[in-house]
């Protein structure tokens, strides 16, 4: 026996709703495939889900945007405002931009250069060698500020050395202190003041 009509109306039970949608979209799309390889058509097919899940298919043929563009050509029904369209001119001309920057940056490299002229070889020449006088200019300047930091640094040790030296010095003249200190105590000794008349005597026989 063959299957009955179904009646097409909204499916209630959640579940077989879903089951539905999946088998149905997959079909669409199948379809769409076939009639663009049988018929050599253009097609493309947007589907949304209940859930807001989004499901398409472009014949690779034809990209969606011009697609959508000879649609709206041929039905004069207008998809996007002046808004959308000065949109879609700003993203055109980026395009191109970009595009071009990199047909730039090819030939700054040297790729690409057999379709340029004699006038366009010069100023990529010109270009490069610009290039090559900032770079040069950049690492003497890195190599300037290293130098400097490298002379700062050994000025800095040379400090620390020298302070770390004095107090080495000190800390010994005060052992040495302590320990002729402590071996006057032991013995018995005891370093008498110089009085100053004979302290003014030795300092005449000094200068004379």
């Amino acid at each position: 026996m063959g299957r009955g009509k179904i009646e097409i109306k909204r499916i209630e039970n959640a579940n077989n709703r879903v089951v539905t949608f999946s088998k149905r979209r997959n079909g669409l799309v199948k379809k769409a495939k076939e009639i663009t390889v049988l018929c050599d058509a253009k097609v493309a097919l947007i589907i949304f889900a209940s859930n807001g899940k989004m499901v398409d298919y472009c014949c690779p043929s034809m990209e969606l945007g011009a697609m959508l563009d000879q649609y709206q050509k041929l039905s004069g029904k207008k998809l996007w405002d002046a808004k959308h369209e000065n949109l879609s001119n700003e993203i055109d001309r980026i395009k191109k931009e970009n595009d071009s920057l990199q047909l730039e940056l090819r030939h700054l490299k040297g790729e690409d250069i057999q379709s340029l002229n004699l006038k366009n070889l010069m100023a990529v020449e010109h270009a490069i060698e610009h290039g090559l006088d900032k770079v040069r200019d950049h690492q003497m300047e890195l190599l300037n500020s290293k130098r400097r930091n490298d002379k700062m640094i050994m000025e800095e040790h040379r400090q620390l050395t020298f302070q770390l030296q004095q107090q080495d010095m000190a800390i010994a003249s005060n052992a040495r202190g302590m320990m002729m200190r402590d071996h006057d105590v032991q013995f018995g000794y005891r370093v008498q003041p110089i009085q100053p008349n004979l302290q003014e005597k030795i300092m005449s026989l000094v200068i004379d």
